[in-house]
């Protein structure tokens, strides 16, 4: 299962659907939506978040767990450096393993304030390459203090993010090479809004692959897909969300269609440019990780 979402990765079309465990005791709920929406058939895994914005969620890895024993497809568990240390990293990564939770995103996490639990403090004791490390003393059958475990877990997958957008490009190329020097096999994108925006994150990626020539760890870069089918989601990212760059054309066509008939014409306008723009970064890299903060209609719509 996970050596087929590799070979896809680096071989082939690759499209992965992200999910978002909620405030609640069950994540069964949003299982049984993707199965009765067949989104399991469009897509080549799923991805489930951990504890966004520092928001209390369900568990990514018990929602992974329920995913993947669903759907016989592998699930990207995230893992937040916000709120585990070393050791809490390394036992969740243990216990993760023996359930066949073997592909894992490794994220720095959102500041703890932020949250939504009173006086709660980030752990951060180090950034996501933390994780990383310590996912490859794993494949190499040792913790990170490099005592060799009695039983060596299985192979893990390591994946990582990048912002979509900087005013110095550079700044993304560097940090695509460190996440690739750290091991990294696949670095997914903020949300893409503009070809020629994904045009010079490929161009920044093959750079940085080749400043790690010495690593031969092949990584490859996948486009990050948010639809965008609100005005007020659009000027929210504009604004608001650093890493990601909406063109104003987004913004003068989802005005318009409100001016012209409000949240129906919004949605319409917006969804069209959605899919274009899907369409045309799946032809230009195949490479996918779509996104809807659990909008599954939207999703099917866009993959059907």
């Amino acid at each position: 299962m996970f050596e087929q979402l590799i070979d896809k990765l680096q071989n082939g079309t690759y499209i992965t659907l992200e999910t978002t465990p909620g405030h609640s005791a069950t994540f069964t709920p949003t299982v049984q939506k993707i199965a009765q929406l067949g989104l399991d058939k469009l897509v080549d895994g799923f991805s489930t978040t951990d504890n966004p914005l520092a928001k209390l969620k369900y568990n990514s890895l018990f929602g992974a767990k329920l995913l993947q024993e669903r759907f016989n497809k592998p699930v990207i568990a995230t893992m937040s450096m916000r709120d585990r240390n070393k050791i809490a990293l390394q036992s969740d990564l243990l216990g993760a393993n023996e359930f066949d939770i073997r592909t894992i995103l490794a994220l720095t996490g959102d500041a703890a304030t932020m949250s939504d639990q009173p006086h709660t403090k980030g752990v951060f004791e180090s950034d996501s390459t933390l994780l990383l490390d310590i996912i490859s003393a794993f494949n190499s059958g040792m913790n990170y203090a490099g005592k060799p475990f009695s039983v060596a877990p299985k192979p893990i997958y390591p994946f990582s993010v990048v912002n979509s957008f900087a005013k110095n490009p550079k700044t993304l190329q560097k940090k695509m090479q460190k996440k690739i020097k750290h091991g990294s096999i696949g670095i997914i994108t903020q949300p893409v809004y503009d070809l020629e925006n994904a045009k010079l994150l490929l161009e920044l990626h093959q750079k940085a692959h080749k400043g790690c020539c010495e690593h031969k760890q092949q990584n490859e870069l996948i486009f990050g897909v948010f639809p965008i089918t609100k005005l007020r989601t659009a000027q929210f990212l504009a604004a608001h969300v650093p890493g990601i760059h909406v063109p104003d054309k987004y913004l003068v066509a989802l005005r318009e269609a409100n001016a012209k008939g409000g949240a129906q014409e919004e949605y319409k306008v917006g969804f069209e440019l959605s899919k274009q723009l899907f369409e045309n970064l799946k032809a230009l890299h195949p490479k996918i990780h779509l996104m809807t903060a659990n909008q599954f209609e939207v999703a099917k719509d866009i993959l059907k």
